[in-house]
């Protein structure tokens, strides 16, 4: 299986119609670095999966294609 994760944070960002630059600030980091991770430029780490799968309302297993399902699992307090 190869993953194509940097699709589907590509197509969760697109659907919002929210732009790269939002998205990197929200992450604290440059519209540039984030980009890199929508090209598949460089891996995505854990940390920022696991703000994009917050960000998105979504699961971690969604945004690396381990399900479909886009709804979240039952978060921690």
């Amino acid at each position: 299986m190869v993953i194509k994760m940097y699709r589907r944070i590509r197509d969760l960002r697109e659907d919002k119609d929210l732009t790269q630059k939002t998205v990197s600030e929200y992450l604290h980091m440059s519209q540039n670095g984030y980009s890199q991770y929508e090209t598949d430029t460089n891996k995505i780490p854990v940390e920022i999966l696991k703000k994009l799968a917050i960000f998105y309302d979504t699961s971690i297993d969604y945004l690396v294609e381990l399900t479909d399902e886009k709804k979240p699992y039952k978060r921690k307090s």
